[in-house]
């Protein structure tokens, strides 16, 4: 599968990143596209040049993307990372250079070139809706989006109603749920199943090669503080879809101001539906034992 990974690194990134390349087998990951997220644009995109660094893939052309919301002046930024956004890694600078172009635009370049294209987004989705705000028939281009974003039946973790990614964003969410692409959400729902154990982090140490002592350290000094995997469960459902669950709804993106900002609306009955067909597959289970299995294999 080749995709374009969106994102926001960000630990959780890291390691999704770190899934999805020792995948090769499996998946291509051919471009990055980073947006500013949990931390600021500029560590954002010197973190996935130091990963693709580490993992010997500076074949992968990274873009920059966008340093703000759509329309907010400024984000939110995530207290969970640390300062560099890598929970204080001590990978070097990146020396491979930045590819000319924006994020957005470079969305829809490789998506017209390929002809139908996945992505992979895992950050606040503002590069994906300036993209399709910029050219209309993108959608025409995209076979599927994975995200993970949103909490669609239990409570956010930036708000009581909103996930991170969409709380930072949600007019851009919103773009992305109404734009008509088939889109798989991988919210709060599953992603707090997919949570880091201490046999997880003794086996990854096992492994002992640079790329798994990195991966050990970001489980470590990341889990301490949130011990679920939530960007590596896009990459594992694009890896391993059966082992979890999902249900068709409609989503829709509450994006008043307040706190509600992000909310994620998913009506699944036929009732709530009201004649609306399901614009999304919303995951609300994984087999965590098999998902932590998956990851550790993919290290090794």
């Amino acid at each position: 599968m080749r995709f374009i990974y969106d994102c926001d690194p960000g630990a959780d990134d890291a390691l999704a990143m770190l899934l999805a390349l020792g995948r090769r087998d499996a998946l291509d990951m051919i471009a990055v596209t980073c947006v500013a997220g949990n931390v600021g644009l500029e560590p954002v995109v010197n973190n996935a040049r130091r990963i693709l660094e580490l993992t010997g893939r500076q074949d992968i052309p990274v873009y920059s993307g966008a340093a703000r919301p759509i329309m907010a002046s400024r984000g939110r930024l995530s207290i969970m990372h640390g300062a560099d956004g890598l929970a204080g890694s001590t990978l070097p600078a990146p020396t491979m250079p930045l590819s000319a172009g924006h994020a957005a635009n470079e969305i829809s370049r490789i998506a017209r070139a390929e002809g139908k294209l996945h992505i992979c987004a895992t950050g606040p989705l503002t590069n994906l809706g300036l993209a399709l705000l910029l050219d209309p028939e993108l959608p025409d281009f995209i076979s599927a989006l994975t995200i993970m974003g949103g909490a669609a039946f239990c409570p956010g973790n930036t708000t009581p109603l909103a996930e991170f990614n969409f709380a930072v964003d949600p007019h851009a969410a919103a773009i992305v749920f109404d734009s008509g692409i088939p889109i798989t959400m991988l919210g709060l729902d599953v992603t707090r199943q997919a949570t880091v154990t201490e046999d997880m982090i003794r086996q990854v140490q096992a492994i002992d090669t640079p790329v798994a002592r990195e991966a050990a350290h970001l489980l470590i000094n990341y889990g301490s503080k949130d011990p679920c995997l939530h960007d590596p469960a896009a990459i594992a459902w694009m890896l391993k879809p059966e082992i979890f669950k999902t249900v068709p709804a409609h989503v829709s993106i509450y994006t008043d101001s307040g706190p509600a900002a992000g909310q994620v609306i998913a009506a699944v009955s036929e009732r709530h539906l009201a004649g609306r067909a399901p614009n999304c597959s919303v995951a609300t289970d994984v087999d965590a034992d098999a998902f932590r299995r998956l990851f550790v294999s993919a290290l090794s």
